[in-house]
């Protein structure tokens, strides 16, 4: 085989392994942007089910149980889920460095004025493929993430947060971010 024929040969497999390695990416990011969505959507429904049946008083203790509980039924297999901020309320989801620059970015794309369903990261690194996606604070997340929180509310957070942050945040506001790792195989 000539120089040109292998040179040929070396571009195309390195072009095939690129196609490859895109179409995993894509395979990954969707299964994150489900995993991602199955978390938002149990912990939606959780939520506002305990706040109609029970107030929102009430409501802040069943986050409090059942968040890490939903979190903890979508993580089985490969998959790890979460939830992170740059104003954590539970220390147990506290941010990595990766994390916190990667919420620093999409609070700045925020502020730049993008679309919040737009904003994602992931990256893969050291065997794992990591998934980060955007929580932006909504009318609902105001009770008990707002500037004005009520008084019997703040005592709840207090009593089961005592080292909380999550509190000061306006509307539309970079409320945290889902965070997955997916251990690849």
């Amino acid at each position: 085989m000539n120089t040109r024929m292998m040179m040929k040969t070396v571009v195309a497999a390195l072009m095939a392994t690129g196609v490859m390695h895109a179409q995993a990416d894509t395979a990954l990011l969707n299964e994150a942007r489900v995993q991602a969505k199955q978390l938002a959507q149990q912990l939606q429904h959780t939520l506002k089910r305990s706040m109609q049946a029970d107030g929102p008083v009430a409501a802040i203790s069943v986050c409090n149980t059942e968040a890490p509980q939903i979190a903890a039924g979508l993580s089985e297999g490969d998959w790890q889920v979460g939830r992170t901020a740059l104003k954590i309320r539970n220390p147990a989801n506290t941010a990595n460095d990766w994390e916190v620059s990667v919420m620093q970015s999409f609070s700045e794309q925020l502020s730049a004025g993008a679309d919040p369903k737009t904003l994602e990261a992931s990256k893969q690194e050291g065997g794992r493929f990591y998934y980060m996606k955007a929580i932006t604070t909504g009318p609902v997340c105001l009770a008990c993430h707002g500037e004005n929180i009520a008084p019997p509310l703040a005592e709840k957070l207090d009593q089961l947060y005592p080292q909380d942050q999550a509190r000061g945040f306006r509307q539309g506001q970079l409320r945290g971010a889902f965070t997955l790792i997916k251990t690849l195989k």
